[in-house]
């Protein structure tokens, strides 16, 4: 995420899970004496997340795991420094940073005029360039924000015939008892709907095909509300999509999918992530070939453990067997508590 980013999720959402629940952002903001406010500021997050793992786990190994395989006994684990690590378990929580998906077609353009959201840190450097950003979702909007803040020359494109924007959802919150019954502190899907997904072992229990559309609602394209003043200086095209994108020296000539062309000095593809465990450098093939797979996602029993027994999976890995809860933050808490109670009923071995 750039900097100057917010967390769209609601204050109670963005709590990182503890057992005591001792370590919440009410307890750093009382800790620090410092302001933070609600949207939590990127930066801001960053530091209560150092400030947790200080707090709770201070002994963190910092070395990358460059490779995990199978040795007959349990699992070999090769760290950067050429050091090996054997072990009973694998928890493979490594977050999404792998999984950043463009359109495929447009994978052979130079990264100097074409690059995914992700790969920037800061969009300060755009100044003064014309910046075509594709996409619907939070990360598209706040990402024309920043970069017309800049100073850029922005123009935001959208498959979809409109922008959906989340404002219904903070109105009915501020009524705690009607928010209280529409929506769980979860923060994640529809009103009615937010309840059943803060739910995971009752959400796996129901068929496949209903799964997949309640999820796919639970998570479609959308932005916070407070994003809408920010963007009155960012030309908007609905409806349409990039139907060719041309290199011509320092510029992209676009085509769009209605015949209109322009020439733009980047395309920002901020157009998610698609989970596929094999994007994992880590995972060598002797892994990836003993997990059962659907579409890219371990199939998890009741414990996150994939069919290679001792291979375990958190976070959005972990959406296609649990639903759409396992891609956020507030997510954390089930999944910890389920882990754990797995791991004392089938033998602790790490």
């Amino acid at each position: 995420m750039p900097e100057g980013m917010l967390l769209r999720s609601g204050w109670e959402a963005s709590h990182l899970a503890d057992p005591q629940r001792g370590l919440s952002l009410d307890a750093y903001k009382e800790q620090v004496r410092n302001h933070l406010s609600s949207p939590v500021p990127l930066d801001r997050f960053v530091e209560y997340g150092r400030w947790f793992q200080q707090t709770a786990v201070p002994n963190v190994d910092t070395r990358n795991v460059t490779s995990v395989r199978t040795d007959g006994t349990g699992f070999s684990i090769q760290l950067e420094d050429g050091t090996s690590v054997k072990a009973k378990r694998v928890i493979v929580a490594a977050g999404i940073s792998a999984f950043a998906w463009s359109p495929p077609e447009f994978d052979e353009l130079p990264v100097s005029l074409a690059s995914h959201s992700s790969e920037h840190c800061n969009l300060a450097k755009f100044s003064k360039k014309r910046v075509t950003v594709v996409g619907g979702g939070q990360s598209a909007l706040e990402s024309a924000a920043l970069l017309h803040e800049s100073g850029a020359d922005v123009c935001l494109i959208v498959r979809k015939p409109r922008i959906c924007w989340l404002g219904w959802k903070g109105r009915l919150k501020k009524i705690v008892l009607l928010g209280n019954l529409l929506y769980s502190s979860t923060d994640v899907g529809p009103a009615g709907l937010s309840h059943l997904v803060s739910k995971p072992n009752l959400f796996r229990k129901l068929p496949r095909g209903l799964q997949d559309k309640l999820a796919a609602r639970s998570i479609r394209p959308a932005g916070a509300a407070w994003l809408k003043p920010r963007l009155k200086g960012v030309t908007k095209i609905t409806g349409n999509s990039i139907a060719s994108a041309v290199p011509d020296t320092n510029v992209l000539h676009l085509r769009l999918a209605n015949g209109d062309e322009f020439d733009t000095d980047h395309l920002l593809f901020a157009t998610g992530y698609r989970i596929n465990i094999a994007k994992y450098d880590f995972l060598t093939s002797d892994i990836l070939s003993q997990v059962h797979q659907q579409d890219g996602y371990p199939v998890l029993n009741e414990g996150f453990e994939s069919s290679l027994p001792g291979l375990h999976f958190l976070g959005a890995p972990a959406a296609w067997s649990f639903g759409p809860l396992m891609r956020f933050v507030s997510g954390a808490e089930f999944a910890a508590r389920c882990l754990a109670e797995y791991l004392r009923s089938n033998g602790r071995s790490a």
